[in-house]
């Protein structure tokens, strides 16, 4: 496990990150989000050693984190930093073998990430030939091709397409099934929902929500239901400790002061019709983005 235990930074008079503390779980997606200038690029280049922090510590499984630790991390940043004239498949092999891989492995490991990327019809053209979402697709390559214990991707679905995000998605998701934690930062909140285990909301340089995906949606959720019957929900209006939201003859969707308010608004479209369904309603990403930043 990547714990990430009471980070602060400052830069001059400036903090820019306040005992920032969460973990990255083994085999686990977790996302991290937040605004411009929230923190989340400072911590991840705390976490790899690029920056040195003031306070806290970063440790890996309750040890410190070493340079050869670090070294066999999986790391993309927000900024491409492939060289630009160097072939595709050429410059993957090129870093594997940097990480002490073997040509055949690194020729192997190239070869799949360019076939699950969708980039093997580009494996021979220069970095600076491709599509912006191509070089971000090939920058996703890089991070993976050494066999990384880790993985920090920064912002890794920007400027791709739905298809190139749903093969990124595929090969993330093979990576943590196999047990590699993965942190990845994203501004695009419903590919965060659809993609992550656990949840880190960072603002103002710090962590104001972290757990997972469904922990969170729960902590964060009203007593807000959805109804659908075959009945006239009109009847909900001047009902005692309800508030309507939406309205549409059969279907409301409505908040409650109370659990027994709940019950008593489920037996009422019993009795008046054949009920569909009656779910309570948790709130998405984005709606707890906007409640904890608030």
């Amino acid at each position: 496990m990547l714990e990430i235990s009471g980070i602060t930074k400052s830069f001059g008079t400036r903090r820019v990150l306040n005992d920032v503390t969460f973990s990255v779980s083994p085999g686990r997606l977790t996302g991290f989000v937040g605004g411009n200038g929230a923190g989340k690029t400072t911590t991840m280049r705390v976490i790899l050693g690029l920056l040195a922090s003031d306070a806290g510590r970063v440790t890996f499984d309750g040890t410190p984190l070493t340079a050869s630790d670090r070294r066999a991390f999986g790391y993309m940043p927000e900024e491409r930093g492939l060289y630009p004239k160097m072939k595709v498949a050429e410059q993957l092999i090129y870093l594997a073998r940097l990480h002490g891989l073997s040509h055949d492995r690194a020729q192997r490991n190239a070869n799949r990430l360019l076939e699950s990327l969708d980039l093997d019809e580009r494996a021979h053209d220069p970095i600076e030939d491709l599509s912006l979402g191509n070089q971000q697709r090939a920058q996703i390559a890089a991070a993976l091709v050494h066999e990384p214990t880790t993985l920090i991707l920064d912002e890794p679905f920007s400027g791709l397409d739905p298809i190139a995000v749903d093969s990124v998605v595929g090969v993330l998701g093979e990576y943590a099934a196999g047990g590699v934690p993965v942190l990845f930062s994203s501004h695009q909140l419903d590919i965060v929902e659809r993609l992550c285990d656990d949840l880190v909301i960072i603002a103002g340089g710090e962590v104001r929500a972290a757990g997972g995906r469904e922990q969170l949606r729960a902590q964060h959720s009203t007593n807000r239901f959805e109804l659908l019957f075959t009945g006239d929900a009109g009847w909900l209006r001047e009902t005692e400790g309800v508030t309507v939201l939406d309205f549409d003859g059969g279907y409301a969707l409505f908040d409650v002061d109370t659990a027994a308010t709940a019950q008593r608004v489920l037996r009422r479209a019993v009795d008046e019709g054949a009920v569909t369904t009656f779910t309570p309603k948790h709130p998405s990403l984005a709606e707890i983005f906007k409640e904890v930043i608030a």
